[in-house]
């Protein structure tokens, strides 16, 4: 097919051959293991990139016996179970792979580069030497030469569950720089969202009518801002309606504010508010987001009250909004490779080991609740890294990749 196989690690100029026809000259690189990615021996082509070259090697190649696609994350999924890289640093290198924005480059890096995991491996470390004080209490508690527990032991525990407390508290930030700032766009109709939306973005992408209740469904709109992702949402306007259809596209509007993580209450001078002059969460459980007032239309007058007058006409306030969107982020407070907790994974795990550890105290008195509470919270530390993940786990997050990673 290549003819010699070039030196390990070194690229080689080749004409790559399948059978008498010649598909493409390229280079050619060996990766004998375990010295390559996964692990295991590998090789690679890097040819012309065009559609006809690409789908006629992979069609070449695909008849060749022993040789098959590989599935969605597959050589990833080799180099974790050849001890290349743990699932904490597998996540990062899918997150590196989807990074759109600046700050998802860097959390995600900071990842795969090994930031977590050293932080866990050094808390294993510690729960490793605190449940060995804690076993020589229960297996030689017969003996003379074994000694109480030292009084410092309950304090070691507790700030091992501090620490890992700290870091479990950075989640919402590490959340908001991953998957995104979460802004919804509303008010009652007309408010002038759609045309917002418009702007912000620099697109059309609302359809903008003067006729009340156009806006049904959600729409989201991505953007980067100085390297934060932020998402608008644009709703339906709120109000009493006796369309079932709008109903719906207002209920949907009150819960999207629900989980926003800002809510942009839009208010025109020229659109009479009704009995509706900011969003009611009374009785709704959890948090509650925060709201800002958006006077719209400030071309056309002035809205009481508001936090910051816009004009999609004039274009006045349109980047100062932008600019407070960043600041409410987060963004600029934190480095995002200082962040190290961004799934949800982390959060369980991490949160299973604080609990574990929270309960030791109320144990001290019974080594053996101790040490088992000791044990579930290694336990969940080693299931973050991927030691005591099912299948099904693994198999859901390596099906999250793409195709040949």
């Amino acid at each position: 097919m290549l003819g010699a196989l070039p030196a390990p690690r070194q690229l080689k100029l080749a004409d790559i051959r399948i059978g008498e026809e010649t598909l493409d000259r390229g280079l050619v690189a060996w990766m004998p293991g375990p010295q390559s990615f996964t692990g295991e021996d590998c090789a690679e082509l890097q040819v012309h990139g065009s559609p006809a070259v690409v789908r006629a090697l992979l069609r070449k190649l695909s008849s060749q016996p022993g040789i098959r696609l590989a599935e969605a994350g597959e050589f990833t999924r080799r180099a974790f179970e050849n001890g290349k890289l743990d699932l904490v640093e597998a996540q990062g290198l899918g997150d590196l792979i989807e990074a759109e924005t600046e700050n998802q480059r860097a959390l995600a890096y900071a990842r795969l580069e090994g930031g977590l995991t050293r932080q866990v491996e050094g808390w294993r470390e510690q729960l490793l030497d605190l449940r060995a004080e804690i076993e020589a209490q229960i297996d030689f508690s017969d003996e003379g030469d074994v000694g109480a527990l030292p009084e410092s032991f309950g304090a070691e525990v507790e700030a091992l569950r501090d620490a890992i407390g700290d870091v479990l508290a950075t989640r919402g930030q590490g959340r908001i720089l991953r998957s995104g700032f979460r802004v919804v766009l509303a008010g009652p109709p007309n408010a002038g969202k759609s045309s917002l939306l418009n702007a912000l973005s620099r697109s059309d992408v609302a359809i903008v009518s003067d006729e009340a209740g156009t806006t049904r469904d959600l729409k989201e709109v991505p953007l980067d801002v100085r390297g934060q992702l932020i998402i608008l949402i644009d709703s339906a306007g709120i109000r009493d309606t006796t369309s079932k259809a709008e109903a719906i596209g207002v209920e949907r509007a009150r819960q999207a504010m629900l989980s926003a993580d800002q809510v942009l209450w839009l208010r025109a001078p020229d659109v009479a508010a009704d009995d509706v002059q900011e969003p009611e969460f009374a009785g709704e459980p959890g948090p509650k987001p925060p709201v800002a007032i958006i006077g719209t239309k400030s071309d056309l007058g002035s809205v009481p009250g508001a936090d910051l007058a816009v004009s999609v006409n004039t274009g006045v306030g349109i980047a100062s909004l932008l600019d407070r969107l960043y600041e409410a982020s987060g963004a600029g407070s934190v480095q995002a490779s200082e962040l190290l907790v961004s799934h949800e994974r982390d959060r369980e795990a991490l949160l299973a080991a604080v609990i574990s550890l929270h309960q030791v105290a109320g144990h001290l008195e019974s080594s053996e609740l101790a040490a088992e509470d000791l044990r579930q919270a290694s336990f969940a530390l080693e299931r973050l890294l991927g030691r005591m993940d099912a299948e099904s786990v693994l198999d859901r997050l390596f099906s999250a990749f793409c195709i040949g990673k």
